[in-house]
C-alpha cells in the first residue's frame, strides 16, 4: 500500500462515519469540539506519524564501502608457564596440575592470528583501526573490497582510546567522509560495515541508543552506545550516520554470552582523528591531567550544596601537589564546566581534561558555598605510565589516579584472538597491606600483575600512611584490585582465588603483611 493509500484511508473511514451520524454545526476556527453528548468516547483523527518509511542504506554502502578494509594480523603467542597444558594461572584446577609436576610442553609457540576492520581516511594510505586489533602485532595485512592485498605499517597505537594508525603504499584510494558525532541523537540510524567472524564488508544498521557513555576502564572516551549488530571482527570498523560520513569506530560490545545482546560501543570519530593526529605528528598523544578524584552528583548531594538540580563532578580528593592542589580547588567542590564546556557527569570530565594540551590553562566553573565562581588551572600532563604511588616519608598521604594496565586491553580478547570483543563485567576487591617504606611502587604492581595475569586489569592506591601500630620503616598501603575475565564472568571463587595468589605473592617477595 502506498503512503498515499495509508494517509487517505482514514479520512474515508472519518467520512462513512461522519455521513452514518446526524449533522452538526461547523465548529468555529480554535473552538474546541465538545464530546458527543451519548457519552461515547470521541473518535479523533490519528496524529500524522513522526517518522515513517525506513530508510535505503544501499547507495551509502556502495559509495563508501569500498573504503574499509579487512585487517589480518600474525603476532607472536606469550611463552607458556609452566603448569597443566591449556590452563591459565587463573583457573582453580592450575595450581592442582602444577603440584603434582604437571608440566607445559616446550618449544616454540604457534604465532596468534587475529583479525579485524579498518577504514580509508584518505586516498594516500591513511587507515583508522582499533589499538587491540594491531597491538603487538608482527605482521599486518590489509585486504581491500577488490580483494587487492598490501602489507601495512602501524604509524601508532593508543591504548587509552583503542585506537591505531596503520599506513600502506599506495595512492588514488577510496576513503570515507568524516562527520561530526556531537551532533548525534538518540533514536538516529547508524549503520556498521565490517568483518565479522571474517566476513567481509557485512553491514548491519541500528539506532544510536546514547551519546557520551563512560565505561569502566576508559576514563578517557564518550563512548557511543547503539544496538547495530556487532562481533568479534567487527572491531576497528566504521560507524556511519545517514549522510554517509563516519562519526565511530566500533570498539567493543557488552555482553555475558560471548556474542551480541544490544549492546555496542563506538568510539567517536573526533576522538579518533585527534589521536591520529598527534600519532602522525609525533608517535606519542599528550593528554592533560588535573590531578583529583570525582564522583557523580546525586539528589540528596546536590540537596546538601544547594545545587538546583544534580549535575557536575563532584571532587571527593585533591592530589597533594598536583595542578588542581596548586590552584586552589578543593574536595567538595563541583565541577559544573570547563572552558564554557558543561559537565553534567563526572564520567564527562577525564575525557574533557585529557583532551587540553598540556601546559595550556583552562577555566573552571564550580560551584562552593552554595554559589559558582571561575578559577583558572594550568593542565598538567597524563603520563604514559605512571607510577601506583610516589615513594613518600612517614606519616605522608597521597591520592594517586587510577591505573590502566598495560595488558587491559589483551585481557578481553577471546583465545588465540587479537580481537577485544566482547567484555564481561568487572569485579573489585580492596586490600590493605603493611610493606618497607622505601620499596618502589612498580615492585608491588610488578608482582601483583605476575600474580594474577589473566583477569587483573586495574590497580588503583588509595594510600600511603605511616598508620597506628604499623613499625617504624614501613608503611600502610589501600589498593583496590580490579579483575576481568575475557572469556566468561568471573564467580566468587575466581576471584577470591585471585586475590590468594595475589597476597601470597606479596607476602613471599616483599614480606607484606595484610591488615
Amino acid at each position: 500500500m502506498t503512503r498515499f493509500t495509508r494517509i487517505l484511508w482514514p479520512c474515508v473511514l472519518l467520512l462513512a462515519i461522519a455521513g452514518c451520524g446526524a449533522r452538526e454545526p461547523p465548529a468555529l476556527p480554535g473552538a474546541e469540539t465538545p464530546a458527543p453528548a451519548t457519552g461515547e468516547p470521541a473518535v479523533s483523527v490519528p496524529a500524522a506519524a513522526v517518522v515513517s518509511g525506513l530508510p535505503d542504506f544501499s547507495p551509502l554502502v556502495e559509495a563508501y564501502g569500498p573504503a574499509v578494509v579487512n585487517v589480518t594480523t600474525v603476532a607472536q603467542r606469550e611463552p607458556a608457564s609452566n603448569g597443566a597444558p591449556g590452563l591459565s594461572p587463573g583457573d582453580p584446577l592450575y595450581d592442582f596440575f602444577q603440584r603434582f609436576g604437571f608440566r607445559a610442553p616446550h618449544g616454540p609457540a604457534p604465532p596468534v592470528r587475529g583479525e579485524g576492520s579498518g577504514f580509508l581516511i584518505s586516498a594516500d594510505g591513511y587507515i583508522l583501526t582499533n589499538a587491540h586489533v594491531v597491538d603487538r602485532a608482527r605482521e599486518v595485512t590489509v585486504r581491500m573490497t577488490d580483494r587487492r592485498e598490501y602489507r601495512a605499517r602501524v604509524v601508532g597505537v593508543d591504548l587509552r582510546t583503542d585506537v591505531a594508525v596503520l599506513k600502506i603504499d599506495a595512492d588514488k584510494l577510496p576513503s570515507v567522509r568524516i562527520g561530526d558525532p556531537s551532533a548525534l541523537k538518540a533514536g538516529e540510524w547508524v549503520i556498521a560495515i565490517g568483518s565479522p567472524f571474517g566476513f567481509d564488508n557485512s553491514v548491519t544498521a541500528g539506532i544510536v541508543s546514547a551519546t557520551a557513555r563512560s565505561l569502566p576502564g576508559d576514563a578517557y572516551t564518550p563512548f557511543i552506545q547503539t544496538d547495530v549488530a556487532v562481533n568479534p571482527g567487527n572491531s576497528g570498523g566504521p560507524l556511519f550516520n545517514l549522510q554517509g560520513e563516519v562519526v565511530g569506530i566500533n570498539s567493543q560490545i557488552y555482553s555475558r554470552t560471548g556474542g551480541y545482546q544490544g549492546v555496542s560501543f563506538a568510539i567517536p570519530i573526533d576522538v579518533a582523528i585527534h589521536v591520529k593526529n598527534q600519532l602522525v605528528a609525533g608517535g606519542k598523544v599528550e593528554r592533560g591531567r588535573i590531578g583529583v578524584t570525582i564522583q557523580d552528583v546525586n539528589q540528596a548531594l546536590a540537596d546538601s550544596f544547594r545545587l538546583p538540580r544534580p549535575r557536575g563532578a563532584l571532587v571527593s580528593q585533591v592530589e597533594r601537589g598536583g595542578p588542581a592542589d596548586k590552584a586552589g580547588l578543593k574536595a567538595g567542590d563541583v565541577i559544573l564546566s570547563v572552558d564554557d564546556r558543561e559537565i553534567e557527569r563526572s564520567g564527562e570530565l577525564p575525557a574533557v581534561i585529557a583532551g587540553i594540551k598540556p601546559g595550556t590553562e583552562a577555566t573552571l566553573a564550580i560551584w562552593r558555598d552554595k554559589s559558582q565562581r571561575k578559577i583558572r588551572i594550568k593542565v598538567g600532563e597524563l603520563e604514559d605510565e605512571p607510577e601506583v604511588a610516589a615513594r613518600l616519608p612517614a606519616g605522608d598521604s597521597v591520592y594517586v589516579a587510577e591505573i590502566d594496565l598495560d595488558a587491559a586491553d589483551a585481557l578481553s580478547r577471546e583465545p588465540g584472538r587479537v580481537d577485544a570483543l566482547p567484555r564481561y563485567p568487572s569485579t573489585t576487591r580492596d586490600i590493605s597491606i603493611v610493606v618497607d617504606q622505601a620499596l618502589p611502587a612498580e615492585d608491588v604492581r610488578r608482582t601483583i600483575r605476575e600474580a594474577a595475569p589473566d583477569t587483573l586489569i586495574r590497580i588503583r592506591e588509595f594510600d600511603r600512611y605511616q598508620g597506628k601500630g604499623v613499625p617504624e620503616g614501613r608503611v600502610s598501603l589501600s589498593l583496590r584490585l580490579t579483575f576481568r575475565s575475557p572469556e566468561r564472568t568471573l564467580t566468587d571463587g575466581d576471584v577470591q582465588g585471585a586475590m590468594d595468589r595475589v597476597l601470597t605473592a606479596l607476602k613471599t617477595a616483599h614480606g607484606a603483611i595484610q591488615r
